[in-house]
């Protein structure tokens, strides 16, 4: 293989882990916050795709524009489900063990009633449309523009979560209450403000990887549930409640399984994924950027 086509494969890669390390992102902060084990999170990156491609298409507003609107629009819907739903099982579930088991029950209703609601509305047909598709060469490679914007963009927004974690005093309250609820309450961490507002942050991340895939790719109402295993898989790589570590558990993801597609056969994309995911469960069941 020429090194163009070694930038092209591992472009492909970063691509597709980007949009991975997005969605997982967004789970990961629901998860390790407030151990909601959101099954339907890949629905509000369908959402997300199609409210882009409608706006687009019937309103000619761009893509790019779509952007904040979409993380406003499904961030709201977020602090909507939470407080409706989330909430209540909260204060009625006897104890966490409880709420997790219902939660999850939930999660999968949520999944089908979004699902159905999506299809009712635009239909089961693939949809899609042209958008920076003119090629740009780098390195003696060629790459499509809207792909190169998508990374770029994923690799941003991705970086400026992690660093509002990490800087601000509401990641502090974050972490915190991801390291030690009970610790944190004691300090006087707010959970009743902290919970909604973190589950609506992570329905709007996955609205916004949606607007982006719709850019690139086709869209239906049945491509978010596969996004939500592949965003478990990564925080299985990263570690449960680990930023950094499931965006480089994304980005790494996306890598091997296309140099895993290219040396040798596209559709045993699940299968490496899933080998993937178990040997890691095996080898480091916390995650291989989990520190003890």
């Amino acid at each position: 293989m020429s090194l163009g086509s070694w930038l092209e494969l591992i472009a492909s890669g970063l691509i597709t882990g980007g949009v991975y390390a997005l969605v997982a992102l967004g789970l990961n902060l629901q998860y390790g916050l407030m151990r909601i084990l959101n099954i339907a999170h890949g629905e509000f990156l369908m959402l997300g795709a199609f409210l882009t491609w409608a706006a687009h298409t019937t309103l000619g507003l761009s893509p790019l524009a779509m952007i904040p609107l979409a993380f406003v629009l499904l961030g709201a819907a977020g602090l909507a489900i939470h407080k409706l739903v989330f909430a209540k099982l909260t204060r009625s579930s006897p104890n966490l063990d409880v709420f997790e088991a219902r939660g999850l029950m939930v999660s999968f209703g949520l999944m089908f009633l979004v699902q159905n609601l999506a299809q009712s509305v635009w239909g089961g047909d693939l949809r899609g449309y042209d958008y920076l598709t003119e090629p740009v060469a780098i390195g003696g490679a060629q790459f499509a523009a809207n792909k190169l914007l998508l990374l770029a963009l994923a690799l941003a927004i991705s970086g400026a979560l992690i660093a509002l974690l990490r800087l601000t005093l509401l990641g502090k309250g974050v972490r915190a209450l991801m390291q030690s609820p009970t610790g944190a309450q004691l300090v006087g961490i707010d959970t009743q403000k902290l919970h909604p507002l973190m589950f609506g942050l992570g329905l709007g991340l996955s609205g916004v990887a949606g607007c982006l895939l719709s850019m690139t790719y086709t869209i239906s109402p049945s491509m978010g549930e596969p996004y939500t295993v592949t965003a478990l898989i990564v925080i299985t790589l990263g570690g449960f409640g680990s930023m950094t570590g499931a965006l480089v558990g994304g980005l790494g993801l996306g890598v091997i399984e296309a140099l895993g597609m290219h040396f040798t056969n596209p559709s045993l994309k699940a299968l490496l994924s899933y080998a993937i995911f178990i040997a890691v469960l095996l080898w480091k069941p916390n995650g291989l950027f989990t520190r003890k």
